[in-house]
């Protein structure tokens, strides 16, 4: 029998989510064609804030990897737009001029920003943040330039801010609204989401109306409606989304806001069909995953013939983390006449929820701060579950101390566990019970639950827990390294001790890796767990690092580098200023910028200079790239500051000194405040120093990046020499537990401040974890300097088998 042609306009998530679920039911009914505008296979958009926060790549948001198109016999036409449907002829028409005949033919051709209607609107600065090309022209920006202006304080707008903001720009906010997200959130949420954002360093204007966009070819400020006005060098607008209709509208289709469609998902055109964020449904428009996926599963059963419920709308909910802070909405959270609300406020641990109620059903909810009740109570309002026999108290205290065990047992198996996928809890058992899946790390690579932002990997594992039962604890609660092995970290470390494994291959063909040459995962994280194991005989191998680490410097988009020189706590001279401005003219650097961690940054450089480049300023790295120190922030202190209690520049030296070229699992980074106005940000730094009266209070885990995270208070101490000796013993603890690529504030969570303090508290334990510390120390040698004195290696690193 002949395949029938499919084609799908649009290489986004709900488009290609729909092909998903078709390839699950046939993968032999139709050949499937797909055009899409932009030059990448499909990707995650709603991870694009985490690339713009330099916090992942693109290629870590991609979905589906070219050889996924290939290996299911998929057409992929990429940077190629449909201009044209013939609906007679019954085939599309690309700005290529390529004509590809259909059967059945899928517009999801998703939505697009949109941008005021003001003056100024088309400077050289001003972008939207839709997609890869916006985060690109967003992170250019920030190199060269220091205020930003985000219009828009929804949820996009805010995402754009906090990256800005990771990037060392200035950031405001303007808002139309009187509070933040007034479509997810109340006002009370509202304005604890702006307390807590402000806090980071955002800054608000709110009830402001943009006028105008000041500048000449490039933007320089913006003007509001009241005459006020403020500089900016980058202004983001993210004040909404429209769908995308124009293809449909000039073809015949008929259209509102959106592409009409009834509960199959089809338009009034035969044999075309409309899914996604271009879609309208009774009147709708969705614009969040989960109601896109719910489309593409109804979808994808009508085109297989295979009898399925319509399609009835969708309950929308949002539960997600703003910067660090957890918030959720569901359902009609409006208050009004026939409405009533059940409130609940904690200032001292900082939560809000709301639930609104009409007869007796919950209708609507808000949830700021611990948003853990939320697929519960999505749940409730899909069932429109009667609470008139539940006592209205017992709604204002956390609500999964109703129900015995984890919150995913009340779940209907129809129910979104994974948000960013579109992974239901009977998509997650079925795995379990049919494909033998038994750890997160299984479900991820079976289902791609917990693949994307990794939110769901607490119910994921509840889910693993409810089905395995006591296999669980054996089988699932471990995390394989990688798809080359079954082993966990602790595993593979342990076999090393044990076997005293001594290089890389040997640790895959001992231990049974099931490729030969391991993955891009592995090797450095085998090459880490081999130096940190035996620090004195392991001979490190420089070509399992990543990239930037091989070549001591960071790699850009246009293929130069960037050279960060050490400067210890921030503190230079004339002598080293002259040399890297020596430096600069001399190769021609077009570019110098002072970093967040108070050094100096040379990009552009070009890759065959890198050696010069080095030998000349003779200066040591700052290890930029490294997973290692690297830098310490400090404050001017005591010596300068009138409100300074402490030396923190003399402390944030030494501490540089010592620990400089450590390698850890993950980047450090480290501050030094000399009072508790902790102007070195010491609060949110991996460890942080804050001077007091008598001392000094060493904070842990902080983290400033997507997943924002104050840090916890490890211990208080009297002198300088106490504060070394703590950090050492801490900064190898975290070394030997931690996973590779696990930041200190994500280790502190899993293993649990109370058992570092004891393991800390008890002073042999200390002792020897110092010991070992100055072990690893004692063989740490400048990489540059090692480089350039052995001509064999300098060769080796410039070579171009190595370059390539």
């Amino acid at each position: 029998m002949e395949m029938k042609k499919l084609v799908l306009v649009g290489n986004g998530m709900a488009g290609v989510r729909t092909i998903e679920e078709i390839l699950k039911q046939s993968k032999d009914l139709y050949e499937i064609t797909i055009f899409g505008s932009e030059p990448h296979p499909n990707y995650n958009r709603i991870l694009l804030s985490k690339v713009l926060q330099g916090d992942t790549e693109v290629k870590d948001i991609t979905l589906n990897d070219w050889d996924w198109y290939q290996e299911n016999n998929i057409h992929l036409y990429t940077g190629e737009t449909v201009m044209k449907i013939d609906t007679q002829r019954k085939t599309v028409v690309t700005d290529r001029g390529r004509i590809q005949p259909y059967d059945e033919l899928i517009l999801a051709t998703g939505s697009v920003p949109f941008i005021l209607p003001i003056p100024g609107a088309d400077k050289e600065g001003v972008t939207a943040f839709r997609d890869i090309k916006d985060t690109e022209v967003m992170l250019k920006a920030s190199m060269s330039y220091k205020k930003a202006a985000v219009i828009g304080g929804g949820l996009l707008g805010l995402e754009a801010a906090r990256g800005l903001l990771n990037l060392g720009m200035d950031v405001s906010v303007i808002h139309l609204a009187p509070f933040l997200m007034e479509r997810q959130l109340d006002a009370t949420a509202g304005k604890l989401l702006q307390t807590e954002l402000e806090k980071q360093g955002m800054t608000f204007l709110l009830e402001k109306q943009t006028q105008e966009i000041l500048g000449d070819d490039r933007v320089r400020g913006l003007r509001f409606s009241d005459g006020t006005e403020i500089e900016a060098d980058l202004v983001v607008m993210a004040v909404g989304i429209k769908p995308n209709i124009q293809l449909a509208k000039e073809n015949g289709l008929s259209v509102n806001r959106g592409i009409i469609v009834n509960d199959y998902l089809e338009t009034n055109v035969a044999n075309i069909y409309s899914v996604g964020e271009c879609a309208e449904h009774n009147g709708i428009p969705y614009g969040l995953v989960a109601p896109l996926y719910e489309q593409g599963k109804v979808l994808a059963k009508h085109l297989c013939g295979v009898t399925t419920a319509p399609y009835k709308g969708s309950v929308i909910y949002t539960q997600l983390k703003v910067s660090g802070v957890e918030v959720f909405s569901a359902g009609d959270f409006t208050e009004g006449k026939d409405k009533k609300a059940i409130k609940v406020f904690d200032e001292h641990d900082n939560f809000y929820k709301k639930i609104v109620l009409r007869d007796d059903k919950i209708v609507g909810a808000v949830l700021f701060g611990d948003s853990s009740d939320g697929n519960r109570l999505v749940s409730m309002i899909q069932k429109q579950t009667d609470i008139s026999d539940t006592m209205k108290v017992s709604l204002l205290q956390p609500l999964d101390q109703e129900v015995s065990g984890s919150i995913v047992s009340v779940l209907s198996d129809e129910e979104i566990i994974c948000g960013c996928n579109g992974v239901s809890k009977g998509d997650i058992i079925q795995a379990i019970q049919q494909k033998s899946c038994s750890s997160v790390n299984d479900i991820k690579a079976c289902t791609s639950a917990s693949r994307s932002c990794g939110g769901c990997k607490p119910l994921v594992a509840d889910l693993l827990q409810m089905t395995l039962g006591a296999e669980f604890a054996v089988s699932a609660q471990k995390e394989a390294i990688c798809g080359c092995t079954t082993l966990s970290r602790d595993e593979v470390v342990d076999e090393i001790k044990v076997k005293r494994l001594t290089h890389i291959k040997e640790v895959m063909s001992v231990l049974g890796w099931t490729t030969d040459e391991g993955c891009s995962k592995c090797r450095p994280a085998l090459n880490y767990y081999l130096g940190m194991v035996n620090p004195i005989e392991y001979e490190d191998e420089r070509e399992s690092r990543f990239v930037n680490e091989r070549m001591h410097a960071n790699i850009q988009k246009d293929g130069t580098y960037s050279v960060v020189p050490r400067m210890y706590g921030g503190v230079t001279n004339s002598q080293d200023l002259r040399r890297i401005a020596d430096v600069v003219d001399k190769y021609d650097i077009p570019l110098v910028k002072l970093t967040g961690g108070q050094r100096i940054d040379l990009l552009g450089i070009k890759k065959e200079d890198l050696p010069k480049v080095w030998e000349e300023l003779d200066m040591p790295s700052g290890f930029a790239y490294g997973k290692s120190l690297r830098t310490v922030k400090t404050c001017v202190g005591e010596q300068f500051c009138r409100f300074g209690t402490q030396d923190s520049m003399g402390l944030g030296m030494e501490l540089e000194k010592k620990f400089e070229g450590l390698q850890t699992p993950h980047k450090v980074k480290m501050a030094v405040s000399a009072c508790p106005r902790s102007c070195a940000e010491s609060g949110f730094k991996d460890i942080g120093l804050i001077g007091i009266d008598g001392g000094w209070e060493i904070y842990v885990g902080g983290n400033g990046g997507t997943h924002v995270r104050g840090g916890d208070l490890l211990s208080k101490v009297k002198t300088s020499e106490e504060v070394i000796d703590i950090t050492g013993a801490y900064l190898q603890y975290y070394r030997e537990t931690a996973n590779y690529l696990e930041r200190t504030s994500a280790w502190i969570e899993r293993v649990g401040l109370a058992n570092i303090q004891s393991v800390l508290d008890d002073m042999q334990k200390r002792k020897e974890l110092t010991s070992r510390m100055e072990e690893a120390l004692s063989v740490i040698r400048d990489p540059w300097k090692a480089i350039l004195e052995d001509e064999k290696m300098k060769k080796e690193l410039f070579s171009n088998v190595v370059m390539a």
